[in-house]
């Protein structure tokens, strides 16, 4: 059995283990947070270094992406060091390739309205592959980097201003301490509702979840969240506030989604390959072949006589 062990700097509350089969190979796939401590994370990935067949690093990016450059945060390569004999990925590889093929499922396959719709990206830089797809599907985007990340209360309404923002800001943010950018820890449970209005204000909000879920309010009704890493206690929060439809662009294994982190550890042992031998069309090609599609969950109401697929579209959130 392969064992792909995803260490996350996030908090250990969301551990989660399961067992599950790709393409006639059985996985053990686990996640483990360390709860904001980098140095138990570099020691967990030293002890295990060799004895498993990958690692996701969760709760930090190791590279951000934007508009085909990638920029390496100096704390995540410490982290990263630590793996010498079994590769070690952080999602990024795979966020480019599988988020845009989420938005395009919806729109192809479930016939989901996006042009015109009002979505907040709570942060593009690191998602960058959904804030250029609902830009390309039409939505009057919200990019909210310099909102959510830095605390300046100035949205990003354009991809091209958001791609210049990474270029000229990225450099010198990925040295900073991770800490400052990104909430870690305990610090994920945390929840501040100062940035309230950009959520009423807009029909989808997508991003990483631990960022939405830090200011998200009291009240979302008949709001679309497309995000990643939910696990139950997560999806009940969501159907209280009133979301209507949450997806995950991974794939539900035993009541939760893993990280595109762990789900990336799993394809890169699909293809034997050394990490900086992949490309994207590696990545494409496989998840052709796995078939893997995005989970949606209709939070509030069933529709009788209606398969989930044929569901109440987009372009009837109000």
């Amino acid at each position: 059995m392969k064992r792909v062990v995803g260490i996350s700097i996030g908090s250990s509350k969301r551990d989660h283990k399961v067992e599950a089969e790709f393409l006639g190979e059985k996985f053990l796939i686990e996640r483990i947070g360390t709860d904001g401590d980098m140095n138990r994370a570099i020691e967990m990935i030293r002890e295990l270094d060799g004895k498993v067949d990958a690692f996701g690093m969760g709760g930090i990016d190791l590279y951000l992406v934007a508009g085909g450059r990638r920029y390496a945060l100096r704390e995540a390569k410490k982290i990263a060091a630590a793996a010498v004999k079994t590769p070690i990925v952080d999602g990024s590889g795979l966020k480019n390739t599988l988020e845009r093929r989420v938005i395009d499922y919806l729109q192809q396959e479930l016939k989901w309205e996006f042009k015109g719709k009002r979505a907040l990206v709570v942060a593009g830089v690191d998602r960058f592959g959904i804030a250029e797809a609902l830009w390309d599907a039409g939505c009057k985007t919200t990019y909210g980097d310099l909102i959510f990340a830095l605390g300046i209360p100035i949205p990003v309404h354009k991809l091209s201003t958001l791609r210049f923002l990474a270029y000229t800001l990225l450099p010198i943010l990925s040295q900073l301490p991770f800490k400052y950018l990104y909430p870690t820890g305990k610090k994920q449970d945390t929840v501040s509702t100062k940035h309230e209005f950009y959520y009423q204000d807009n029909d989808i909000i997508t991003g990483d979840f631990h960022f939405i879920r830090k200011y998200m309010p009291q009240e979302l009704p008949g709001k679309v969240i497309i995000t990643n890493t939910v696990t139950k206690d997560d999806l009940e929060l969501l159907r209280e506030r009133g979301v209507k439809i949450l997806v995950t662009t991974t794939p539900e294994m035993q009541g939760r989604s893993f990280g595109t982190n762990v789900l990336e550890g799993v394809l890169i042992t699909l293809l034997g390959k050394r990490v900086d031998e992949v490309t994207p069309e590696d990545y494409s090609s496989l998840l052709d072949e796995l078939q893997l599609k995005p989970r949606i969950v209709y939070l509030q109401e069933e529709q009788p006589n209606s398969s989930p697929h044929k569901k109440e579209p987009v372009s009837s959130v109000n």
